[in-house]
C-alpha cells in the first residue's frame, strides 16, 4: 500500500473518511424522531415500524465483517466509494417509499452500504497514519461520529418538524455525493492481503438472527405457544448451532470461535450485547413517547434527548483514560448499574401527566452509565487478542452491537405491544413502562456479565512473565 507522507494528503484522508463516517452516523440516530411521523404517515403499527432500523441493523450487521474483506481484494478506495453510492441511492429510495415495505427494503440496501463504509473507513485511515499518529487521528474520527450521534436526533426533530420526515434521508444526498467526489479525487487506491469471503458464515447468521427476532415480533399475535412463533425459535436455535459448527470448522472463519475462550471477551461481548440491546430498544421507543404521549414535536424531542445523548461526549471520553489505571470491570459494571437505575426510574415515573424535568435526572444518569461502560467494554475485549487479530476482534465487536441492538428493539417492543399501544397516549405509556422495565433489566444483566471480566490486578500479574 502507498502509504502518504504529505500532511495535507493525510488530512484530506481524514477529513474523507470522517465525513463518510459522519453521514452514516447522522442517519442512525436522524431516524429516530422521525419514527412518529413515519408512523401517522403510513398508518403503520410500532411492531412494523421496528423493522425501519432492524432491516439496517441485520444487514450492516451481517455483512460488517466481509466489508473489509471486499476492499482488500478489489480496492479500498473503489469499494469504499461503491459503499457510499449505495447509501445515497438507497437513501433516495427511502425518500421516495410509498409505503413501510418500500422503506424497509430500503434501510436493508442503506445497511448494505454502511457495512461497506464503516469498516474500510477505519482500514484507510489505519493504513494513512503511522502508529505514532494513529491514536490522534482515530480520536478525531471518533470524535466527528460521535458528535452526529449528539446532535443527530435534534437535527432529525428539526428537519421532520419543517420539512416533512422523506428530508431526514434526502439530506445524505448532497454529503454523499460530495463524499464520492473526494474520495475519488483525493484518496489513493489499496489493497490487502486477499482474504476467503465466508458466504455460509454470513446466511447462517443471518438466518439465525432473523427467525429470533421474527418469534419475537409475532408472539403477541400469534401467541407465544403457537406452532409459528416456537418453529420460528427453534429454526433460530438450529440456525445459530449450525454457524457456531460452521465456523468452528471453517478454513477461513467470518467468527472465530477460539477468540471466546478468552475470559475477557466473552464477558465484554456478552455485557456489550445486552446493555446495546438495551439502548437501541430505548433510543426507538424514547423519542415516540416523548411525541405521543407527552405531545411534544419532532424538534422538541429531539432536544429534549440531549440530557441522555451528550453524556457521550463527556463521560466516554474520561472513561476511557481511566480505564487503564481502574480496569475495565468496575466501569462496566458501576456504568451498567447505573443505566439500569436510570431506565427502571424512568419506568415508575413514566405517564401521559409526568413533567419533562422529573425525566432529566434519570436520563442523565443512564446516559453517563453507558457512556461508562462503552469504551471499558470494547477496550476489554480489543485488549484479550493479539494485535493482529484486534481486525477481527473490532468486527465481532460491531457485529454483537448491532445484533444486539436488532435483539433489544424487538424484545423492547414485544413488551410494549404486549402491555400497550400507540392509539392514544394512555395506552402508550403503559406499553412504554413495560419496555423500561425490560430495559432495565438488560442493562442490569450486563452489569452481572461485567462482573466476569478479569480485574485488572490480576490480569496485570498473568500478563508479568511473558512481558519479562
Amino acid at each position: 500500500m502507498q502509504t502518504p507522507t504529505n500532511r495535507a494528503e493525510k488530512n484530506w484522508v481524514l477529513g474523507v473518511t470522517a465525513l463518510a463516517s459522519f453521514m452514516m452516523a447522522l442517519d442512525a440516530m436522524i431516524i429516530t424522531t422521525a419514527f412518529a411521523a413515519i408512523r401517522a404517515d403510513f398508518g403503520s403499527p410500532v411492531e412494523t415500524l421496528q423493522w425501519t432500523v432492524n432491516a439496517f441493523n441485520l444487514t450492516f450487521a451481517v455483512l460488517l465483517l466481509s466489508g473489509a474483506a471486499l476492499g482488500d481484494r478489489f480496492g479500498r478506495r473503489r469499494m469504499f466509494a461503491t459503499g457510499i453510492a449505495l447509501f445515497v441511492v438507497a437513501s433516495a429510495a427511502c425518500a421516495l417509499a410509498g409505503n413501510a415495505t418500500a422503506l424497509i427494503v430500503a434501510r436493508a440496501l442503506q445497511g448494505a452500504g454502511a457495512a461497506l463504509v464503516m469498516p474500510l473507513a477505519m482500514a484507510i485511515l489505519s493504513g494513512t497514519f503511522g502508529r505514532e499518529e494513529r491514536a490522534r487521528a482515530l480520536g478525531i474520527f471518533s470524535s466527528l461520529t460521535g458528535c452526529a450521534l449528539i446532535i443527530g436526533p435534534a437535527i432529525g426533530g428539526f428537519i421532520t418538524e419543517h420539512f416533512g420526515w422523506r428530508w431526514v434521508f434526502w439530506i445524505n444526498l448532497p454529503i454523499g455525493l460530495i463524499a464520492i467526489a473526494l474520495v475519488l479525487a483525493r484518496l489513493r487506491e489499496s489493497f490487502g492481503p486477499a482474504a476467503a469471503l465466508d458466504i455460509p458464515g454470513l446466511s447462517l447468521v443471518a438466518l439465525a438472527a432473523l427467525a429470533l427476532v421474527w418469534s419475537l415480533l409475532r408472539g403477541n399475535a400469534v401467541g407465544w405457544a403457537s406452532a409459528e412463533v416456537m418453529g420460528s425459535l427453534l429454526s433460530g436455535l438450529v440456525f445459530t448451532a449450525a454457524f457456531v459448527l460452521w465456523e468452528l470448522r471453517a478454513a477461513a472463519p467470518m467468527v472465530p470461535m477460539r477468540l471466546f475462550a478468552s475470559r475477557a471477551l466473552a464477558a465484554g461481548m456478552s455485557a456489550s450485547v445486552l446493555f446495546y440491546a438495551a439502548m437501541y430498544g430505548v433510543l426507538f421507543l424514547l423519542p415516540q413517547f416523548l411525541q405521543t404521549a407527552l405531545g411534544f414535536d419532532a424538534f422538541s424531542a429531539g432536544l429534549r434527548l440531549l440530557p441522555w445523548t451528550a453524556t457521550l461526549f463527556v463521560t466516554a471520553p474520561i472513561a476511557g483514560a481511566v480505564v487503564n489505571r481502574l480496569g475495565e470491570r468496575p466501569l462496566v459494571v458501576t456504568g451498567l448499574l447505573m443505566q439500569a437505575i436510570g431506565l427502571g426510574w424512568i419506568a415508575e415515573i413514566a405517564s401521559p401527566t409526568v413533567d419533562y424535568s422529573a425525566l432529566v435526572a434519570p436520563l442523565v444518569l443512564a446516559g453517563v452509565g453507558v457512556s461508562m461502560a462503552m469504551p471499558a467494554a470494547q477496550n476489554a475485549i480489543l485488549s484479550s487478542v493479539a494485535v493482529a487479530e484486534m481486525g477481527k476482534a473490532s468486527g465481532v465487536f460491531n457485529m454483537g452491537r448491532f445484533l444486539g441492538g436488532m435483539f433489544g428493539i424487538a424484545a423492547l417492543v414485544a413488551s410494549f405491544s404486549a402491555h400497550g399501544g400507540a392509539y392514544s397516549a394512555a395506552h402508550f405509556d403503559s406499553g412504554f413502562a413495560a419496555a423500561m422495565r425490560l430495559a432495565a433489566t438488560l442493562s442490569l444483566a450486563g452489569a452481572i456479565a461485567g462482573c466476569f471480566l478479569p480485574a485488572r490486578r490480576r490480569a496485570a500479574v498473568a500478563a508479568a512473565p511473558q512481558d519479562a
